[in-house]
C-alpha cells in the first residue's frame, strides 16, 4: 500500500506586514501581489523577484479593499476613506536586495472619496468599455450608502459624481404607528458586486445591476429599469430582481465569475451558495438557478474564483484553503498553512489575461524575458493572507476535468 502524498506546502512566504492581512489580490498581468493589513499599511510584490515594490501606510485604519485599474491602485480603508494612486513602475533587478529594501517608493495620491466603512464590505468597481468613457468617466464604484450601510451608492471614477444613491431603500422601510422609520430586517450590506447586462429591449445597450449580499444571509439582485434619469436618489428606479436566502449566519464574502454567470457566498455556517445569474431572471426557472451545497465545514471567511469559473477556494477561520469544483462542489484539496484565520484568498490571473511585460511598463528591457512554462506555472498561483501577518503564495495542478 503506497504511502499518502505529503500534503503541499506554499511555493512562498510574504513577510511584509506586521499585522493581520486583510485583502491579497493580483494585478491583471499577474505581475504584482497586492496586499493590505489591518493598520492601514499597503505592500506590492513583484512576482518575477518576490520583493517588495512598494509599502506604505495608505489609511490609519484597516484595509477593506484593493484593486489595480489602469495605471492606479485604489485602496478602501476603514478610516471612511477610498484612495487611488498612481502605480509605482519596478526597479531594475540589478539593484539586488533583499525582500523588503529599505526606502521604496511610496505611490503618489491621485485623488480621494469619502466613504462609510462602518461594516466591513469593499467598493465593488465596474471599468467602463473605451466607447463609453469620458474624461471624468473611466469607471463606476459601488460602496455602502454614506449615511445607512444596509443601502448603496454608485460614484464615477476619476469624476468623483455620485449617480446612484441609497439603492435598496425604496421599498425596503416602513414605518410605526408613532411614525419612526422602522429598520429593515436585512442589515448592513456584506459583499457587493457592480456590474451591466443587456438591455432587454434596446440592442447594444445595457443596463446597471447591483448584487448585494447582507447580514441576514439573503442575496438580493437589483437592475436600475428608469430611461428618462441618469441619476437616482433614496433607491427610486432600482427594481428588485430576485432575493433568495440560503444561509443562516451573515453573508462574509462573495464571488462573481469573470463571465458574470454566476456566484458564490460564503458564511459563518457551513454552506457554500451558488447563484446562476442568468437563470434566477426568470421566475419560473429562479428555485433551481439558486443553489446551496453543504460543507463538512463551518466558518468560513472569504471565497475566490478562478478565472475560467471552474474552481474555487474558500478561506477559513481554521486558517485552512479548500478547493472546489464550482459544478459539483467536489472536494479537490485542502492547503494547509496559516495558524489563524485565513482572510483573503486570490487566484492568479489565467494566461490569456496576462499582458506583455512592456505592456504593464514594469522592469528593464534588458531582463530576461519568463518562458511560457513559467508564465503558464505562474497563471496557476494562488495567494492566501492570514490573521499570522502572513502572505502564503501557493502553485496548484491543472485538476483535470472537473
Amino acid at each position: 500500500m503506497s504511502a499518502a502524498p505529503p500534503p503541499p506546502t506554499p511555493q512562498h512566504i510574504v513577510r511584509s506586514h506586521g499585522a493581520q492581512v486583510n485583502v491579497v489580490c493580483f494585478s491583471d498581468d499577474n505581475e504584482r501581489i497586492l496586499s493590505g493589513d489591518a493598520t492601514g499599511v499597503v505592500v506590492v510584490t513583484s512576482t518575477r523577484s518576490l520583493r517588495a515594490l512598494a509599502n506604505w501606510k495608505a489609511h490609519t485604519d484597516g484595509i477593506l479593499g484593493l484593486q489595480e485599474f489602469e495605471e492606479q491602485i485604489i485602496t478602501h480603508g476603514r478610516d471612511n476613506k477610498l484612495h487611488v494612486w498612481r502605480r509605482i513602475s519596478e526597479p531594475s533587478r540589478s539593484l539586488g536586495g533583499s525582500a523588503a529594501l529599505p526606502g521604496l517608493q511610496t505611490p503618489q495620491l491621485c485623488y480621494s472619496l469619502d466613504v462609510n466603512a462602518l461594516n466591513f464590505c469593499r467598493f465593488a468597481l465596474l471599468p467602463l468599455p473605451p466607447e463609453a468613457r469620458t474624461a471624468d468617466r473611466h469607471a463606476l464604484i459601488a460602496v455602502p450608502n454614506l449615511v445607512e450601510s444596509s443601502y448603496a451608492d454608485i460614484w464615477t471614477l476619476p469624476g468623483k459624481q455620485r449617480l446612484h444613491a441609497a439603492i435598496g431603500k425604496e421599498g425596503q422601510t416602513s414605518s410605526a404607528s408613532d411614525g419612526r422609520d422602522v429598520r429593515n430586517a436585512i442589515g448592513i450590506i456584506m459583499s457587493m458586486h457592480l456590474m451591466s447586462a443587456p438591455h432587454p429591449h434596446a440592442a447594444g445597450r445595457s443596463r446597471l445591476r447591483l448584487l448585494c449580499a447582507y447580514e441576514n444571509g439573503s442575496v438580493t439582485m437589483r437592475e436600475y429599469t428608469r430611461e428618462d434619469k441618469e441619476v437616482s436618489i433614496e433607491g427610486m428606479g432600482w427594481d428588485v430582481l430576485w432575493t433568495v436566502k440560503h444561509h443562516v449566519e451573515s453573508v462574509m464574502a462573495m464571488a462573481v465569475s469573470k463571465d458574470s454567470s454566476f456566484a458564490l457566498t460564503v458564511s459563518a455556517d457551513h454552506l457554500i451558495g451558488r447563484y446562476n445569474l442568468a437563470d434566477a431572471e426568470r421566475p419560473e426557472t429562479r428555485e433551481a438557478a439558486c443553489t446551496v451545497y453543504r460543507t463538512k465545514h463551518p466558518g468560513n471567511a472569504c471565497v475566490a474564483m478562478r478565472d475560467d469559473g471552474r474552481v474555487c477556494a474558500v478561506g477559513g477561520w481554521d486558517g485552512r484553503v479548500r478547493l472546489y469544483s464550482t459544478k459539483s462542489f467536489k472536494p479537490l484539496g485542502t492547503l494547509s498553512y496559516h495558524k489563524k484565520n485565513c482572510q483573503s484568498v486570490a487566484f492568479a490571473r489565467s494566461q490569456l489575461q496576462s499582458l506583455p511585460r512592456e505592456a504593464a511598463g514594469g522592469g528593464d528591457e534588458e531582463e530576461d524575458e519568463m518562458s511560457e512554462d513559467e508564465k503558464e506555472e505562474r497563471a496557476r498561483w494562488l495567494v492566501s493572507g492570514g490573521q499570522d501577518n502572513r502572505v502564503a503564495i501557493w502553485s496548484l495542478i491543472e485538476f483535470g476535468k472537473i
